[in-house]
């Protein structure tokens, strides 16, 4: 650095990088290389339009700088508001979609670059930021909260990456509505005696509260509790998505036999996925929706529950090769059907019967596909009816999550591949019962990691369409450490099936493994809108992010969630301990930690280190100590 060329300035900065670039680059170079230069080109104009500058652009990033905070989040709306309209020109999965980050800082200008805390976090603000949209830090909110027409969401504050102190952020507010306001995700009290508590949540269970939140409370010494946070109410009221949003009850098997309740329910599983894939509808996942298996329940409550418009519910029929397959698509809303049907077809005519189900429920609500949603609709994988049943049975087993029951469903789907050598669904199944006995420690073969990870890339070398190939490759990846590969999958899975949200989990927890725990809370929380009634990993997720956000009291309310769904749920009390020691609650600490010892024979950190993913080795060494710390060794 030049010593002579140095010196230091107030600047108005905005970082932006592309939302799932990797993902972009994998699927085709070439167009994504030309899209990100004409956009950049574009982005360059308005830049120098409002009297900025471009600072620098390193692969998909750019950094420009402003004289005025005012021009630059004016720009920054600009930018946006004109990509927006270019990505509707292009199909769903090729759009080029940016988040941008302002701040309002110091900085060291050595020539043409600019060095700095304040470019740091900038940095850290465009993190923060969702999919196509702004926030800014609080030095760039208070300088320009009554100069603009934009509303602002005060986000609470950051804990981020590289930075000491938390840092005030603010979501931009685009809508002409939301002009000249300022909303709080913050509840406020004033008592005599107080002091302050920060509280993290995903607000995922009111669909209208979208993003990432940190609450700051205050609470008096009175014995008063803050709210408990809203993604752990146990009741909680779901607005309505906004485009139509349904849930596929457990089609019944009215066959007599219990024995073909694995067909019934593969019929209902492949129908939410063919939903699942079409952008234009919201569609809750399969977890939520088998919890009513067998129940006699209300159309109307189950809306309710599940924050959706429309409830589809049918039964199947099998008998020797023919199906029968009745279905009704209901408003709850009104409680009217919009559309019935009853359906007898040869058995071999399933595939074809499936697509027509699908078809008319798109009709039905009067849903555009997009791109390339028709082609992918009409893939099924395989044309061998035997292959595709023992694919149903298979997964039926796997479900049991036990190791028998893993066996079962591995020889299942081994002789699905016979029969079918390239059936994706065939070879995805494989890939799980691996992952499965390698997690749950049923098999000790040092190759299941590398045989997953064949199977894996050969699934999806089959059928790159398959949002299911890339979700089980992205954690094939994560177990091997590859966690950019992993993220590039899973980026791939949810722009291939949105309303996937094991995929969203997913994410999700690779970012938190790969030190990003800051990005990983906005995907938690699309998962467990897509999924109510989620699973303990969700929580989990959400638990391991607050702890590496140093946010322990936080993490502490989601871990107890996490175990209430699961009190089997290892990797919950492991890091609940953890929690506990950092707390210096040493009491709870060590009974966790014998918890800890009882649940898991021959727990150690050492051994903990060998199978983890971690990325950075400082975020396993700050779980370590708050194990240490607890009493575990």
């Amino acid at each position: 650095m030049n010593t002579r060329n140095v010196k230091r300035k107030l600047a108005a900065l905005v970082s932006a990088d592309v939302v799932g670039y990797s993902r972009l680059m994998g699927d085709d170079e070439m167009a994504t290389v030309e899209t990100l230069t004409a956009y950049r080109k574009l982005m360059s104009s308005c830049i120098e339009q409002y009297r900025g500058r471009v600072v620098d652009s390193p692969g998909d990033n750019l950094l420009a700088e402003f004289v005025s905070v005012v021009d630059a989040i004016e720009c920054a709306a600009d930018i946006q508001g004109k990509l927006k309209s270019k990505n509707e020109e292009l199909p769903e999965t090729r759009r080029m979609v940016f988040r941008i980050g302002i701040n309002l800082g110091d900085i060291i200008q050595d020539g043409d670059s600019i060095f700095g805390d304040g470019v740091n976090i900038t940095a850290r603000m465009e993190g923060l930021a969702e999919a196509g949209g702004i926030c800014i830090s609080g030095t760039a909110y208070d300088h320009v909260k009554n100069k603009s027409h934009f509303g602002y969401e005060f986000l609470g504050k950051q804990r981020v990456k590289n930075i000491s102190d938390p840092i005030r952020a603010y979501r931009v507010l685009t809508r002409p509505e939301d002009a000249g306001g300022l909303k709080y995700k913050i509840k406020r009290d004033d008592p005599k005696h107080r002091r302050r508590v920060h509280l993290m949540t995903i607000t995922i269970v009111v669909a209208f509260i979208v993003g990432m939140v940190v609450w700051k409370h205050q609470m008096d010494k009175k014995g008063q509790k803050p709210p408990i946070v809203r993604l752990l109410e146990k009741h909680r009221a779901l607005k309505l998505p906004d485009k139509p949003s349904i849930a596929v009850l457990p089609f019944t098997n009215m066959s007599g036999d219990i024995e073909q309740d694995y067909f019934s329910d593969g019929m209902t599983e492949d129908l939410i996925t063919d939903l699942s894939q079409i952008s234009g509808l919201f569609v809750i996942s399969r977890n939520s929706v088998f919890t009513y298996k067998g129940k006699a329940v209300k159309v109307e409550q189950v809306a309710k529950d599940l924050g959706v418009r429309y409830v589809l519910e049918g039964s199947v029929r099998r008998a020797n090769d023919k199906v029968r397959i009745t279905a009704q698509l209901i408003d709850a809303k009104t409680g009217h059907h919009v559309w019935a049907e009853r359906y007898d077809r040869d058995i071999k005519d399933i595939f074809a019967l499936q697509d027509e189900v699908t078809g008319k429920i798109v009709e039905a609500l009067a849903v555009n596909l997009v791109a390339d949603e028709h082609a992918r609709l009409k893939k099924k994988g395989t044309d061998n009816l035997g292959a595709y049943d023992l694919v149903l049975r298979g997964s039926s087993h796997f479900r049991r999550y036990t190791k028998e029951s893993n066996e079962l469903a591995r020889e299942m789907f081994e002789q699905a591949v016979q029969l079918d050598p390239n059936y994706t669904a065939a070879y995805e199944g494989l890939v799980w019962t691996r992952l499965m006995a390698w997690m749950y420690g049923w098999s000790h073969d040092p190759k299941l990691l590398d045989d997953a990870l064949e199977l894996g890339e050969k699934a999806v070398s089959l059928d790159e369409s398959s949002p299911q190939g890339h979700v089980i490759l992205g954690n094939v990846y994560l177990w091997k450490k590859r966690h950019k590969e992993a993220i590039a999958e899973f980026e791939k899975a949810v722009s291939l099936n949105p309303n996937d949200a094991d995929a969203l989990s997913s994410l999700g927890g690779t970012l938190v493994f790969s030190g990003l725990p800051e990005k990983a809370l906005g995907y938690i929380e699309k998962a467990i809108r897509l999924n109510p009634n989620y699973p303990e990993y969700y929580i989990f997720t959400l638990g391991q992010a607050f702890f590496q956000l140093k946010m322990y009291e936080e993490a502490v309310m989601a871990l107890k969630k996490s175990i209430i769904k699961n009190p089997n749920f290892m990797p919950a009390h492991y890091v609940l301990a953890a929690c506990y020691g950092y707390l210096g609650k040493q009491e709870f600490a060590r009974a966790k930690a014998e918890e800890v010892k009882k649940m898991i024979p021959g727990f150690s950190i050492k051994g903990s280190s060998e199978i983890l993913p971690f990325k950075d080795e400082d975020d396993f060494e700050h779980f370590a100590e708050g194990l240490r710390k607890a009493g575990l060794h």
